[in-house]
């Protein structure tokens, strides 16, 4: 087993819901969106809470209690996009189910590694569970290719200043999912090395909720010749 492995095996995705998780939430929001991305005015505490923090809801990457990264999604209108970009809806498809992602941030030393992918297993899963069908970003323009890697289609002129240019973005999550799949992530539970039980996917629940069929049935017949 590769280090890399080793290591990667010790980080877990999950939704934000204790206090030291907020307070290093607001610590890495500062650090991405204030010291890097010049968005927000400096502050002597060096934290940054978001507008809308309330609302968030925050995925995290955490190795011990050490937050590794974020993302948030929330699906309130009016969205941070609706005060940047008017007629907003008139860029998207038709859709009921529409949230909001924003606050992408990973400390540099993990960049360039799986982190980014869990998180938005993740956040993938959730959206899946809670059906909604397109998400759209202000993506900075310093991660255009990445956004686009993972199935993000670039709508309407840029947004923001001249220091921290956004670009608005969308994407279905059935084109997410040909790159990352929601069952990638590493673990959100602690890792337990008893017989069971063990945690059991959505789709995995809702294929056992579907009514069985015959062995006798053509339909049967018919999937049993399409598996060899």
């Amino acid at each position: 087993m590769r280090e890399t492995d080793q290591i990667e095996r010790t980080f877990i995705y999950k939704i934000a819901d204790q206090e030291w998780e907020y307070d290093q939430i607001y610590k890495l929001n500062y650090e991405t969106f204030v010291n890097e991305i010049p968005q927000h005015q400096v502050n002597e505490e060096e934290i940054l809470v978001d507008k809308f923090n309330d609302e968030n809801r925050y995925f995290v990457c955490l190795q011990d209690k050490n937050l590794i990264g974020m993302i948030a999604i929330r699906d309130k209108r009016p969205f941070s996009l609706d005060h940047k970009l008017p007629n907003l809806d008139s860029y998207l498809p038709e859709t009921k189910g529409i949230c909001e992602i924003r606050l992408l941030a990973v400390k540099r030393e993990h960049r360039n590694t799986r982190i980014f992918y869990g998180l938005v297993a993740k956040l993938t899963e959730y959206c899946h569970e809670n059906n909604y069908t397109i998400a759209i970003i202000s993506g900075t323009t310093r991660q255009i290719r990445l956004y686009k890697h993972i199935g993000f289609i670039p709508f309407g002129p840029l947004v923001g200043s001249d220091e921290a240019k956004f670009q608005p973005m969308y994407c279905t999550w059935e084109s997410v999912a040909k790159v990352v799949r929601p069952d990638t992530h590493i673990s959100s539970a602690t890792i337990s090395v008893l017989p069971g039980p063990v945690e059991i996917k959505p789709v995995v629940r809702n294929t056992f909720s579907e009514c069985p069929i015959s062995h006798r049935s053509e339909e049967f017949h018919q999937r049993f010749i399409e598996t060899n």
